[in-house]
């Protein structure tokens, strides 16, 4: 087999999993757009524009709010995510001793481990500090969970870069924290972009944490609020892919802002643990 054909075969694959992937949002966009009482099949683009599926959902599940709370949790989570994890990457790439191997391995570790599974210790621990319904409590056990694949990357990245800039900004007088945030942090750009993005979709898609820890109605999330829909408006299915649609618009445009990093940060960050 010539590398023309191999070429050709990975494309075509490539076009096969892309299309997968494609399909869902087409068929979201499609129902987003159209009439409750249109029969026309999910997979037909409408011939108009029927808004009033963005204007219900935006009204009936208090998605104004939602947005807010959604922003909040994950702004703050990212913020915490980002300069811990980094933080803590450092002296675990910088110095290679037995506790730092081993600490290394208990974060990775970690990332085996379902949050699902240990639920009913965590929901007994949130109502013990009084975190339920708080937004503080939200944000510690999504800072939590994520810290493990933040460490994973920063670690990574950090440990690609020549320990001779450490050693010439400490000639130059800097001490370990400067060195940290004058030197080392401008240069983790790539990774920070692809930590905000893996981070940055699952802290604001999330559900499992979301519809256990914040319950009452000021504090809901957008994907707790548009659950709301599948109970009493099991016929508008039209209205959850308005709210969908808009939900996913934020965490695009995010993504666009940093898919030139994303991939070398992500690539980096593999390459050394």
């Amino acid at each position: 087999m010539n590398r023309a054909s191999v070429r050709w075969g990975a494309e075509i694959v490539s076009g096969v999993l892309c299309l997968i992937h494609i399909l869902p949002f087409y068929i979201l966009i499609t129902t987003s757009f159209k009439a409750i009482d249109d029969p026309s099949s999910k997979w037909i683009m409408p011939g108009y524009l029927y808004l009033d599926n963005f204007l219900n959902a935006w009204h009936e599940a208090n998605l104004a709010r939602a947005f807010m709370n959604n922003v909040t949790v994950t702004a703050f989570a990212l913020a915490g995510i980002v300069i811990l994890g980094s933080i803590a990457s450092y002296p675990l790439a910088r110095y290679q001793t037995g506790w730092n191997k081993f600490m290394y391995a208990v974060f990775i570790s970690a990332l085996i481990v379902p949050p699902l599974t240990i639920l009913v210790p965590l929901y007994k621990l949130m109502v013990d500090i009084g975190g339920m319904n708080r937004f503080w409590g939200i944000i510690m056990l999504h800072i939590t969970f994520s810290l493990p694949i933040t460490i994973f990357l920063y670690t990574g990245f950090i440990g690609t870069i020549p320990k001779e800039l450490d050693e010439a900004a400490m000639i130059d007088g800097a001490g370990r924290l400067g060195l940290f945030y004058r030197v080392l942090l401008p240069l983790l750009k790539p990774v920070t972009a692809t930590v905000l993005i893996l981070t940055g979709v699952t802290i604001w898609s999330d559900y499992q944490f979301s519809v256990f820890f914040l319950q009452q109605p000021v504090t809901r999330t957008i994907t707790v609020a548009l659950s709301s829909f599948f109970g009493q408006y099991n016929n508008n299915i039209g209205w959850v892919a308005a709210g969908s649609f808009m939900a996913a618009v934020p965490i695009t445009v995010l993504y666009l802002f940093l898919q030139k990093y994303f991939i070398h940060g992500l690539s980096s960050g593999a390459v050394k643990g």
